[in-house]
């Protein structure tokens, strides 16, 4: 029987609805596990999880049989009722998210990045580091169309 064999490294971001500060600091080390076992479940693995209190970031390795939407639509949907029936029923996922291929000898830095998030957002906003992570990746984008 033929397997079909890869490992795929990313690095995936999305927002909470509107960038509303959902993400409260007693909920987020329990998100990220969770996120953390959706993606455990799907045989992916997350190399780190982090994020502030409106938006998220995973550095994920994954395999190809599932698509990158697939992924990323089971864990928001998942994650989603899973903080919404913690009783934070107003908890909502933007619709769309960013995500950018990894090379293996850059894991080591978007992994410092990622986990320093707090950090970095003192100095910039979400939306300022979206639209830098759009451009240095070229990205073709209408900033009309990425807020919801």
């Amino acid at each position: 029987m033929a397997q079909t064999c890869g490992d795929a490294v990313v690095h995936m971001i999305f927002s909470t609805k509107l960038r509303e500060p959902l993400i409260a600091p007693g909920i987020r080390s329990e998100l990220f596990a969770y996120l953390g076992g959706i993606l455990r479940e799907l045989r992916g693995t997350a190399i780190i999880i982090d994020g502030t209190c409106d938006h998220v970031h995973l550095l994920i390795r994954i395999r190809p049989a599932l698509s990158i939407a697939e992924i990323a639509r089971i864990v928001t949907t998942n994650s989603s009722a899973w903080i919404r029936k913690k009783g934070h029923q107003e908890f909502a996922w933007q619709a769309g998210y960013g995500v950018f291929s990894v090379s293996e000898s850059s894991v080591a830095a978007v992994t410092k990045y990622i986990a320093t998030q707090e950090e970095h957002h003192r100095k910039r906003s979400f939306q300022e580091e979206f639209v830098a992570f759009l451009k240095r990746n070229k990205v073709a984008y209408d900033e009309h169309y990425i807020w919801d």
